[in-house]
C-alpha cells in the first residue's frame, strides 16, 4: 500500500511531482490536495490508521498542523514540540513552498521559466506597478506568482522542472526521502 502525502493545494502538489521526477523516483505516493490547510484536521481523522501519512505545509501553519496531528492522534496529546511534526513525516516550508522554490531557483531562473511560458513581459508590466516597484525582485515573483487564475498551481512546478537537482528546496527533498524511505520498508 502506497503512502500517502497531504500538500496544501495542486500547486504544492504539482511541484512535488516535478520533484520527484526530476529526482528520478517518480512518486511512490498518493499525493493528495486538501484543497486548504483547514481540510488536515478532517482528512487525518477519516484516514486509514494502517497507511502512512506525510505532509508538506507553510511555518505560518505550523500550529494549526500540530494541533490536527494530535486530534488524529498521530501525536500524544500536549505535544508543543515543532520538531514532532518532522519526525512523523510532515514538512514545512519557511514561508511557504512558492518562497522555498524561488530562493532555491534564483530570480534569474525564475525570470527564465517565465519567458519560457510567455509571461516575462507579464512579469515586467507588474514590476512597474505603484506597490512593485519598492519590492525585491524575489518579493514581485511571489506576489506575482498568485496573481492570475491558474498561474501559482503551474508556477512552483515549472521553476522546479527547471532546477539543477542539487538546487530542489529542502521540504520537498526530505518529504522524498521520507517517502522513499516508509516504500523501501514496505
Amino acid at each position: 500500500m502506497l503512502p500517502v502525502v497531504l500538500v496544501e493545494g495542486d500547486s504544492d502538489r504539482l511541484a512535488l511531482i516535478a520533484a520527484a521526477e526530476l529526482r528520478g523516483d517518480g512518486v511512490r505516493a498518493e499525493v493528495v490536495s486538501l484543497g486548504g490547510i483547514t481540510n488536515l484536521r478532517s482528512w487525518l481523522q477519516r484516514r486509514d490508521p494502517a497507511v502512512p501519512v506525510l505532509g508538506l505545509y507553510d511555518a505560518a501553519e505550523l500550529r494549526y498542523v500540530l494541533g490536527a496531528l494530535i486530534a488524529a492522534g498521530v501525536l500524544p496529546d500536549g505535544e508543543t514540540d515543532p520538531a514532532a511534526v518532522t519526525r512523523v513525516g510532515f514538512f514545512g516550508c519557511d514561508r511557504d513552498l512558492e518562497d522555498e522554490v524561488i530562493r532555491a531557483a534564483g530570480s534569474d531562473l525564475v525570470l527564465a521559466t517565465l519567458a519560457a511560458r510567455g509571461e516575462l513581459a507579464l512579469f515586467r508590466v507588474f514590476q512597474g506597478q505603484p506597490a512593485q516597484r519598492v519590492r525585491s525582485v524575489e518579493a514581485q515573483l511571489h506576489r506575482f506568482a498568485g496573481t492570475a487564475s491558474g498561474r501559482k498551481t503551474r508556477f512552483a512546478a515549472d521553476v522546479v522542472a527547471a532546477l539543477p537537482i542539487d538546487r530542489i528546496p529542502g521540504p520537498l527533498v526530505a518529504l522524498l526521502d521520507a517517502v522513499a524511505e516508509i516504500v523501501a520498508r514496505a
